[in-house]
């Protein structure tokens, strides 16, 4: 079994209020993939959704606003700062970027850095980073106590990239995700997509366990770890 830590809450930490502050409700995790730009969004109007990193540079564009917001890589905290400043949402930023972002009215410390269980049920005690955004994104969920979470935008595939972890320099679009401004001319991080899956078992694994779910509704994604669902179908929409 994964190693899952759970249930020792810090009785001074700011993020003990939004434990089970959803709970039995459903949540829209949406990611940063070029899926993104196949899709109508504007239905996440009506949805509680978590953004990811730089997703407020398709805001415009999509149609929608997220509640919450989450972002624990360096580069992208220093990159988004001036912008996450200015989001009129409550935002989790890792302790790996608090001296640049730090917390206020809008804006919460989840401790990332050194975090060694594979999958956090308290984010008050610690969140794993797991190689990818998205692995903590599930934790803040598990914690809000939603029932379901939909994953969408995780295409799970990127077009340019280099060995896993490296630092690299994007030059010119960005085809990695729905925007081409995303890295274009910034330095970021190539992904382990063998990690993130590890990661991603583990969340499903505490989702199951206590009988909520994990569905991935990403249009054309490559990831195989969660059920599949179409969105169209999934949230009622037409073609």
């Amino acid at each position: 079994m994964s190693k899952m830590q759970f249930d020792c809450f810090d009785p001074s930490s700011r993020l003990l209020r939004f434990h089970d502050l959803h709970q039995g409700e459903r949540c829209v995790i949406v990611c940063n993939g070029p899926s993104l730009n196949r899709m109508d969004l504007s239905f996440l109007r009506k949805e509680v959704v978590f953004g990811l990193n730089k997703i407020y540079l398709g805001l415009p564009k999509f149609g929608f606003y997220p509640r919450y917001m989450v972002a624990v890589n360096r580069k992208v905290i220093e990159q988004s700062a001036d912008a996450f400043r200015k989001m009129n949402c409550v935002k989790f930023i890792s302790d790996r970027g608090t001296d640049v972002l730090p917390e206020d009215a809008l804006t919460y410390r989840i401790q990332t850095k050194d975090m060694t269980g594979r999958f956090y049920g308290d984010i008050t005690r610690g969140v794993r980073e797991g190689h990818t955004v998205t692995h903590a994104a599930l934790q803040l969920a598990y914690f809000m106590g939603f029932r379901q979470v939909v994953i969408i935008g995780m295409d799970h595939y990127f077009a340019q990239s280099g060995p896993s972890n490296a630092e690299l320099e994007m030059r010119g679009a960005d085809p990695n995700h729905f925007s081409p401004d995303y890295f274009r001319g910034s330095k970021w991080d190539a992904p382990n997509l063998a990690e993130s899956e590890i990661s991603y078992r583990a969340a499903l694994e505490a989702f199951s366990a206590v009988g909520r779910e994990i569905v991935d509704a990403t249009d054309g994604g490559h990831c195989q770890v969660f059920p599949k669902e179409d969105y169209r179908s999934f949230f009622g929409l037409k073609d």
